[in-house]
This record gives C-alpha cells, structure tokens and sequence, in this order.
C-alpha cells in the first residue's frame, strides 16, 4: 500500500469554490492551493507523525529489516531475468515463467509487509482523516481572508506567481482548528467511514514497497 493511498488521497470540491488548476497571483480573486501539502505541513500531522514513530518503532523496525531481507532475496532473481532477457533468442514466452515468478514474490512480500505495518497504517490515516476532516472550513476561511472567488490545483497550469498560492494560509487555518490529533482509532473505526475529504500529505511512509531496485519488466 503506498503512502497516498494509505493517507487518503482525494479530491476535494469545496462548496462555492472551482478547484481545477493552477493560476498567475490573487488579481481578479484567483488563487492556487496544493491541499496535500496544506495538510502536510500541519503541527498536527508533524506531531502525530512523530508520536506513531515512537509507538509503533518495533513494527517499523520489523518492517524496515524484512524489507531489507526481502530485497535482497529478490535482487537475484531480477538480475537473473534480466540476464535472461539479453540474450540472443529471448522471447517473451521463455522469459513469462520468471516474470511471473517475480511478480507473485513481490506480491506476497507487500502482502507481508502490509501486516507488519497495518498498525502504522491505520494510526497514520486515522491522524489525516481528523485534519482533512477540517479542511472545506479551513479553505473557506483562507479564501475569504485572502478575498479568493476561484481557488485553483496546481497540476493544470504551467504558471503561477508565488502571491497566488493560499496554501500556507490553508495550513494556518488547519493549525487553529484543528492543533491536535489522536493517532488511536476508536474500536470499528474504518478509513473514510466519515466521509472526510481533503488531500493526505506526501509523506514518507515508515515501511517502503519491497520492490528492488531495477524491477523486471515484461519483454
């Protein structure tokens, strides 16, 4: 499960406002915000980040050392295939076997490390759901302090001047509403169930994919 996933990651249409790209400074009241990093830069998520480290350091640990066995268990077979791949007379039938191979290690490899991790998991979510939860408010609140009728992504436009961009004021509004979070579930509390929308932070999430480096492709 990569980090964005795990984090929520999700679009946010906040009433009374056109999210859709990026835009030049607040003239004619057009503004640009990136919501994940609004979120990512929170003293709350900064703070829960931190105290999930700290309590969950034997599972992260765990993780971080399979992974490090489980690539080095992997590496041979990729180096393998990709010999195997070179050489004269390949075709994708003789190499299928070890692809495939590959592909069901790295499959079951994730799968374990998810279950050393679904603590992590699930205290990292619950921690953004109850800051994203915050943030149709927060934007409405940033947006009128910065007198913004159309607030814009950043993925669509190849420009923007640094005066456009409300997402440091987005984060100020998070900070004030929302100063701290749990990073403990409620018992049945599942990711989502309510309806929180907002964008997750890109953080760097404690356990990586197994995935080793140079990962066989199929030819």
């Amino acid at each position: 499960m990569t980090i964005k996933t795990l984090l929520l990651a999700a679009a946010l249409a906040t009433p009374g406002l056109v999210v859709a790209s990026q835009a030049s400074a607040q003239v004619n009241g057009v503004g640009v915000a990136d919501f994940q990093a609004a979120v990512a830069n929170t003293k709350a998520w900064a703070a829960a980040r931190t105290q999930i480290e700290t309590t969950y350091k034997a599972q992260i640990d765990q993780s971080n050392a399979r992974r490090a066995a489980l690539q080095a268990e992997l590496q041979p077979m990729v180096t393998k295939f990709q010999a195997a791949q070179a050489a004269p007379g390949a075709t994708q039938a003789s190499l299928q076997p070890q692809y495939q191979a590959i592909q069901a290690r790295e499959a079951s490899a994730q799968q374990e490390l998810n279950r050393i991790t679904a603590p992590v998991q699930r205290a990292q979510a619950y921690a953004i759901e109850q800051i994203s939860g915050h943030m149709n408010e927060a934007v409405q609140a940033a947006v009128r302090a910065k007198n913004v009728s159309l607030l814009l992504r950043p993925e669509a436009a190849s420009f923007a001047q640094p005066a456009a961009d409300v997402t440091p004021a987005i984060t100020a509004e998070l900070d004030r509403v929302v100063p701290s979070v749990g990073i403990t579930p409620p018992a049945g509390w599942q990711p989502g169930q309510n309806g929180a929308a907002g964008a997750a932070p890109a953080a760097t999430a404690p356990a990586a994919r197994a995935t080793p480096a140079g990962r066989a492709t199929g030819r």
